[in-house]
């Protein structure tokens, strides 16, 4: 197994005034790996939207359920997600290799705490292989060309792009769907790609908008966006039935008020 080298060795700067997508996210989940600026932020959030831990653990139960499917039904065995989070079980290996224990994973993130916990806590399989590399969304070529990616992945097999609660982040959207793009372009036939993000406020209810002011107004850049938006990100692509739709409802393992809106928007597509 691996834990991506030795880049969690050196000393980080945890910017623990600043608050800092990933460490809100850990504290909604129930998490321990944040500071006070993370946690006024999400208090200020979760003010506007109070149901919001709630989504966010319905976000986290559809990244389990969407690499159960790709690994089970459609074969896949290496994943690259992007914007990974603080590590968080069952993560994302923890739940493919439950099924395939030979698949890899290179876990993506851009926030120092996330790369002082990789050593410790993302950890593969014998069998597979998982690693962790400190990069910006916002800058796919760091990605593409990392010794992590060509030393986890192999780019002549398909590969699934994850990007979990992570675009909402990128405010432009033509910038949001060119990283995208260019994560997308160099993955071979029967890759996947996977996208969750907060839907637009005149799709669900007004508290959405008042919580993406919050954030913004915490320094953080926010967008929600329509359905019609999530799923232009699919052009080209063979979207995975129910297609785009909210995280709670794709491929539920339990049963769910099909009514409730009050959800992420999710899709999974499969590149032809």
């Amino acid at each position: 197994m691996t834990d991506g080298g030795d880049t969690t060795e050196r000393d980080v700067d945890l910017r623990s005034d600043v608050p800092h997508p990933a460490r809100i996210y850990d504290y909604l989940l129930g998490g321990k790996d944040n500071f006070e600026a993370d946690r006024a932020a999400a208090d200020e959030v979760v003010r506007h939207i109070p149901t919001l831990p709630r989504y966010t653990r319905s976000n986290r139960d559809f990244m389990v359920r969407m690499a159960r499917h790709l690994v089970r039904g459609h074969g896949i065995r290496q994943f690259l997600d992007v914007g990974t989070g603080l590590p968080t079980s069952p993560n994302l290996h923890e739940a493919a290799q439950e099924i395939a224990p030979e698949t890899r994973v290179l876990y993506v993130d851009n926030d120092p705490i996330v790369l002082a916990h990789a050593r410790a806590l993302l950890t593969s399989a014998p069998e597979g292989r998982t690693a962790y590399l400190d990069a910006d969304l916002r800058d796919p070529a760091s990605i593409l060309e990392s010794a992590e990616l060509r030393a986890t992945l192999d780019l002549a097999r398909p590969v699934a792009l994850t990007l979990i609660a992570v675009l909402h982040f990128v405010p432009d959207l033509a910038e949001a769907r060119s990283y995208v793009r260019a994560l997308l372009d160099p993955l071979p036939p029967g890759s996947a790609l996977t996208i969750t993000m907060a839907p637009d406020p005149d799709e669900t209810d007004p508290t959405v908008g008042a919580g993406a002011d919050a954030y913004r107004a915490q320094g953080i850049p926010f967008a929600t966006r329509t359905r019609a938006e999530v799923e232009g990100f699919f052009t080209g692509l063979d979207l995975v039935e129910p297609g785009v739709t909210r995280t709670e409802h794709w491929h539920p393992d339990r049963p769910v008020d099909l009514d409730d809106r009050h959800w992420m928007y999710a899709g999974v597509a499969l590149k032809p």
